[in-house]
Parts: C-alpha cells; sequence; structure tokens
C-alpha cells in the first residue's frame, strides 16, 4: 500500500461509489419494468398504462444521472409501450 499514490486511492474508493449508485438505480429501473411486465400478463390494461408512467419516468431519471444510455432507456420505453398498447 505504500507505493499507492493517493490519486489512485481516491478514485478507487469513488468508483466504488458510483458502482453502488448505479445498481441501486438499475434494480429500482428493473423492478418497475417488472411491474409492467406483470400488469400485461395479467391483462389489466388501467394498471399497465399507469405502471408504464412510472417506469418511463424512472428510466428517464436513470438517463439523467448517468446509469444508462439514452438511446438504451428509449428503447426499453419503447418496447414497453409496444406491449401496453397491445393489451
Amino acid at each position: 500500500m505504500a507505493n499507492r499514490h493517493q490519486s489512485a486511492i481516491k478514485a478507487a474508493r469513488q468508483s466504488l461509489k458510483r458502482q453502488e449508485q448505479n445498481r441501486s438505480i438499475l434494480r429500482r429501473v428493473k423492478t418497475y419494468i417488472k411491474k409492467v411486465h406483470g400488469a400485461v400478463q395479467d391483462k389489466k390494461s388501467d394498471e399497465a398504462k399507469a405502471t408504464l408512467r412510472e417506469a418511463t419516468s424512472e428510466l428517464h431519471k436513470a438517463v439523467t444521472k448517468g446509469t444508462l444510455h439514452r438511446n438504451t432507456a428509449s428503447r426499453w420505453v419503447s418496447r414497453l409501450a409496444n406491449r401496453v398498447n397491445a393489451l
């Protein structure tokens, strides 16, 4: 540890912190996506639309925070919307 630079130690610490935040955000997004899938499988149109709105919001928040790329989020939203609209 004596050979390590202070900047490298700080960078490693920051990396772990960001990793934890990103995991938390992605877990939250995936939970909302699962809610939409569940509503679609149960053929609950109103619930599916409501959860789609929430999931879309969470996906856009993840983009704002830099966890997801905006095209990835848009693709996920599009696929979810197609499933909900198919009901």
